[in-house]
């Protein structure tokens, strides 16, 4: 191939325009702050490692389990490799591609043969005739991507690859909060368990003094049948919470990766630790914080750079071949210099009907790619409704926390006093029924008040779309 023909090809690929529209992030019309939020502040505690956040080591020591067991974690870097691999494989045709060939053989040609001439029909002459062929050739074939076909295909391959990133770190930030959410929730089935086994130990007592008074001409049948029922009602509780427990173990082994079994506990939840304050940070950041936002806009990007891609599609196709190597037919003389051999050959390649396909195909991909905005705005949206919920309900929950405990000791004096007249013949045993299941449900919604605190502090770190410190996301 000639230098100069070379420097011409690499003069068009320099000069050769990008057709299509570049990609810009759309404008979004954030709040200036969060509605729980009474003033803006640049600080989150999404910018916070979980491993501060949630500070229990026997969850830490989970979660690094999640992490390195989990298979839908897994399966994620898995789909990363594989957009890595698309996005080379879109980009090596950027380059020349060159391949070398050798070949040999013999040609026998006979009387039918194109080879075969009139001169050769004397008599005696042989019609066979026998020919060696020997090849050695580098081949080299180039499309010049004179209006960007392939550097928009490049392009578009880049920003899914980027864009599976940012699905992984969605996995994880999702891996992450459901390990921490299951553990708690697991926490609450204890809790809540415990409880209903020590109601029910005291409910076997309060069945015994029923039974002792009503055989004893005390007290009528009814208290004794009240205290009974009772007692099966607080039974069935138990048999129902140690079934919830199990489940929750068996969540939990799946997330670790694990066959479903017992799961290890930490502290009980009543003493896990909440972070003093929970700043939200801007609104606007989480454009910036949240893999499912960041994963929508680089979608959104590549559906930008097949628009560029499918309108070069309308115009030529200019792909240069060359070829340079030696072909004799006697094998003794193929390295010799008379021996060599070359060409160059451009190839012009323009659409002029094909029935609308390549306008279609612009077509698909203009709507591909609004159907991607709308879809990032939508996500934006979301991202925004789920982070103001979050804050509303981890506030709510602790002020529902506050006022369960509160509930749950003046349920304990309403007890106390129920007995005394119980046991002081005042009043019947409805009376301290009705104060004994009234302290039990208290208890019962206190540690599922406890929980849902927690399981809400959990879901407004992922809400925020926290995770990692942002350095080390990346």
């Amino acid at each position: 191939m000639s230098r100069r023909l070379l420097a011409v090809s690499f003069a068009l690929f320099a000069s050769g325009c990008t057709l299509g529209p570049d990609f810009q992030r759309p404008a979004t019309t954030a709040p200036t702050t969060f509605r729980e939020i009474p003033a803006a502040e640049a600080a989150s505690i999404a910018d916070t490692a979980w491993w501060d956040v949630f500070d229990d080591p026997r969850l830490q020591e989970l979660i690094r389990i999640a992490l390195a067991e989990n298979r839908n974690l897994k399966v994620a870097a898995e789909r990363v490799e594989e957009a890595r691999a698309r996005y080379g494989f879109a980009r090596s045709y950027l380059w020349p591609s060159v391949s070398a060939g050798a070949n040999g053989g013999r040609l026998r040609t006979s009387e039918g043969s194109l080879t075969h001439t009139p001169a050769e029909d004397t008599p005696g002459a042989s019609r066979d005739s026998e020919l060696s062929i020997y090849n050695a050739s580098a081949d080299v074939s180039w499309e010049i991507d004179l209006f960007g076909r392939i550097r928009r295909t490049t392009e578009a391959e880049q920003a899914l690859f980027l864009g599976t990133q940012e699905a992984q770190r969605g996995v994880v930030l999702t891996l992450v909060a459901d390990v921490a959410r299951a553990y708690f929730e697991l926490g609450d089935f204890d809790r809540r368990l415990a409880v209903s086994r020590r109601t029910l130990e005291s409910r076997t007592e309060y069945v015994a003094l029923a039974k002792d008074r009503f055989e004893g001409g005390i007290t009528p049948e009814i208290d004794f049948r009240q205290a009974e029922a009772e007692f099966h009602r607080v039974e069935s509780i138990v048999a129902e919470l140690t079934r919830l427990v199990a489940l929750k173990e068996n969540e939990l082994s799946v997330l670790l990766g694990r066959n479903p079994g017992d799961v290890l506990r930490g502290r009980p939840v009543e003493e896990q630790k909440l972070p003093d304050a929970v700043p939200a940070g801007l609104p606007s950041d989480l454009l910036d914080r949240r893999p499912d936002i960041r994963e929508a806009e680089q979608t959104l990007a590549a559906t930008t750079a097949n628009i560029g891609a499918a309108k070069a599609l309308l115009f030529p196709r200019i792909a240069l071949t060359g070829s340079y190597g030696v072909a004799s037919t006697d094998f003794d003389d193929l390295f010799k210099s008379s021996s060599k051999s070359w060409n160059v050959i451009g190839n012009l390649v323009q659409p002029i009907f094909e029935g609308g396909r390549n306008r279609r195909r612009v077509e698909i991909t203009e709507s591909q790619q609004r159907q991607a905005l709308y879809a990032y705005e939508s996500t934006v949206l979301d991202a925004f409704r789920e982070t103001d919920d979050a804050l509303m309900t981890y506030r709510t929950a602790g002020e529902q926390r506050k006022a369960q405990r509160d509930r749950v000791l003046a349920e304990q004096k309403v007890v106390e006093l129920a007995a005394l007249r119980y046991r002081g013949g005042v009043s019947d045993y409805l009376e301290v029924l009705d104060a004994q299941r009234s302290l039990f449900d208290a208890e019962l919604e206190e540690a599922q008040t406890i929980g849902s605190h927690l399981t809400a502090l959990v879901r407004l770190y992922k809400a925020l779309g926290g995770g990692w410190p942002r350095a080390s996301n990346g």
